[in-house]
């Protein structure tokens, strides 16, 4: 089954296939999230508002999606960050997990349905090893399991490049090949959190965490596996030799791989110290602001981060708060009449954007478009003949409904004064009620209240009102 008419670059094969559902019609999508040694940094949000803004966008065009994205917190860049902080690596993992969480939520486009961590997962990674040894996939050597990738014919069809290019620069005890890449490692003497296995104590390789925790979350083969273009080799090409290598068939449907951020013109990165935070960046910036940027260059096109850039995300949305506070005039001053001109243009926006994101994801063409209703927004108000009152809160509303399908639909609220901790709690509340996540529409709500607003629902959408 196709979902939605949408079309995405499949890196496997160089093409923009269809998107499929599952199935049961479910569109599931897993995506790679951070290691997490330290706070997350402005190109660590991309793939998250990118497969975030992706969910909403196939959820409010009436598609069921589950969304899934992992927490690395066992890795050889957590031991070395806990060594240097001299506390133990599980305290420092769990730290940075905490802070990622909190530093996306500001984000305001909800949460995964499901985050899995490497540390609760190590049953079903052992597991999957096992297989991949039974089929002669893998191999133990010295306390550690490498995979066999000669034995994979198909490797290298993901990053399409020779497999005699591929060699990993670990060089390893017992490797039967450079080619092999580790599915376990055994324990050295100074790292401090270890599991028993088959093999001897140890924790595993990087590769085949992702395969267990995508297989255990959304099955074996899945619509949509994600992340940075970066993953594609050797991180995403190792998944795909594992979870096909173990059971045939494919792992996902398409590979989709967002661009990196450039900071002054080198990929940004922790490890170089070429970074800016998010945390940081969202102290600075409004996070509709942080998403305008994100959105309005291709998901796949790379994206120079400045201060100059953010602030022509933040014109963008100041853009979109002057439609609404545009038509919130007119209609202390509407006409009788229906305009014409503004409701072909309300039609051809609608049929455009949709157009545009169902055209692998290109949401820059999705904000060109409703840039072409806002143009016809500010004709009709400005003209003689005001629209109708009823026109007018179609418009609004509609606008309104296609912002909030790329996590911008606050720019309404904002426009009519409504502080923005209450209008990120409204759009939670949307969000929930959309997933049919009821508890976490009501826990919304409640913060609402507990800030002295209510929030009630009309055919207009949501309207808010502060308590007297």
């Amino acid at each position: 089954m196709t979902a939605s008419g949408m079309r995405v670059l499949n890196t496997l094969g160089r093409r923009k296939d269809p998107l499929e559902t599952g199935p049961d019609g479910v569109v599931r999508i897993y995506f790679c999230g951070p290691t997490v040694y330290g706070p997350i940094h402005i190109g660590n949000a991309r793939p998250y508002i990118v497969f975030s803004v992706l969910k909403r966008y196939l959820t409010r065009c009436g598609y069921a999606v589950k969304l899934v994205s992992n927490l690395t917190d066992v890795n050889d860049k957590i031991y070395d960050a806990a060594r240097r902080e001299g506390v133990p690596s599980g305290e420092l993992a769990e730290r940075f997990s905490a802070q990622y969480v909190a530093d996306t939520d500001r984000l305001g486009l909800g949460r995964p349905d499901l985050e899995p961590k490497v540390t609760e997962s190590m049953p079903e990674i052992v597991a999957l090893i096992e297989s991949l040894i039974a089929k002669g996939l893998a191999y133990a050597a010295a306390g550690d399991v490498y995979f066999r990738v000669r034995a994979f014919p198909a490797y290298g069809q993901l990053s399409n490049r020779p497999t005699d290019e591929l060699a990993e620069t670990d060089p390893g005890a017992g490797k039967e090949s450079p080619l092999d890449f580790a599915l376990w490692k055994g324990r050295k003497p100074d790292e401090d959190i270890w599991w028993e296995s088959p093999w001897g104590p140890g924790r595993p390789g990087w590769h085949i965490e992702c395969s267990a925790m995508a297989e255990t979350a959304l099955g074996r083969e899945f619509e949509i596996h994600g992340g940075g273009i970066d993953l594609a080799f050797p991180h995403h090409e190792n998944e795909l030799a594992q979870s096909e290598g173990a059971h045939g068939g494919r792992m996902a449907k398409a590979w989709m791989h967002n661009e990196m951020l450039e900071l002054g013109g080198d990929k940004m990165s922790k490890s170089d110290g070429n970074i800016a935070l998010l945390r940081d960046v969202l102290d600075a910036w409004p996070a509709e602001a942080v998403i305008a940027f994100m959105l309005t260059r291709h998901y796949r096109s790379k994206l120079p981060y400045s201060d100059d850039e953010l602030a022509e995300a933040e014109r963008v949305c100041e853009r979109f708060r002057n439609a609404f506070r545009t038509i919130d005039r007119a209609l202390g001053a509407f006409g009788e009449a229906t305009d014409a001109e503004l409701a072909a243009a309300l039609i051809s926006g609608r049929v455009a954007f949709h157009a545009a994101l169902d055209d692998d994801f290109n949401t820059p063409g999705g904000i060109a478009a409703l840039f072409d209703l806002v143009r016809a927004i500010n004709r009709a108000c400005e003209s003689a003949a005001r629209p109708s009152r009823g026109q007018l809160q179609e418009v609004r509303r509609e606008l309104s409904s296609l912002l909030d399908m790329l996590g911008l639909g606050r720019l309404a609220d904002a426009a009519a004064g409504v502080p923005p901790e209450v209008a990120r709690l409204v759009a939670e509340r949307e969000d929930a009620r959309s997933a049919r996540d009821f508890a976490r529409s009501d826990a919304a709500r409640d913060a609402l209240l507990e800030l002295g607003y209510e929030v009630r629902d009309t055919p207009e959408g949501p309207q808010v009102t502060a308590r007297s």
